[in-house]
């Protein structure tokens, strides 16, 4: 007889709120760390169709540690309005002046299905740009 694989219930999946402090992190590493526990694959129920993944709050986006001499001036996000002429463009440190959490939430993004499962999985995700956030009942533990 052949063993079948687990596959969880939606009832059965246990989410925990995470609180990550992004103070002069990378934001490569930290976008990755953020992408896992998203998806869930630090768990040992995880299961790549299904949102077995957790909630994470990200505090503290504005001081988030950008590695590389002149990589603030020299990345360069872009945006298109989609009428001719609406290409806009704007380098990392604008963005962070501007929407720190942006940088964020576009980076983790990056890392996420690109279908109806990482648009789910996206809405997890909450970035601050202070140290104060509004989830302080659903959250626990303090992860570094």
């Amino acid at each position: 007889m052949t063993q079948k694989t687990y596959s969880p219930k939606a009832g059965e999946i246990q989410r925990v709120w995470h609180v990550l402090d992004a103070t002069d992190r990378p934001l490569g590493r930290l976008a990755s760390e953020i992408a896992i526990l998203l998806r869930g694959k630090h768990k040992p129920t995880y299961a790549p169709f299904l949102d077995v993944g957790d909630y994470v709050v990200v505090v503290n986006a504005a001081h988030v540690g950008i590695t590389g001499k002149n990589k603030p001036d020299d990345k360069i996000y872009y945006s298109h309005s989609r009428y001719p002429g609406g290409l806009h463009s704007e380098s990392l440190r604008h963005l962070l002046a501007r929407f720190p959490d942006r940088v964020i939430e576009r980076s983790v993004r990056g890392m996420l299905p690109k279908n109806a499962l990482g648009r789910a999985l996206i809405k997890k995700l909450h970035v601050y740009a202070g140290a104060t956030h509004p989830h302080h009942s659903q959250t626990k533990e303090l992860s570094e």
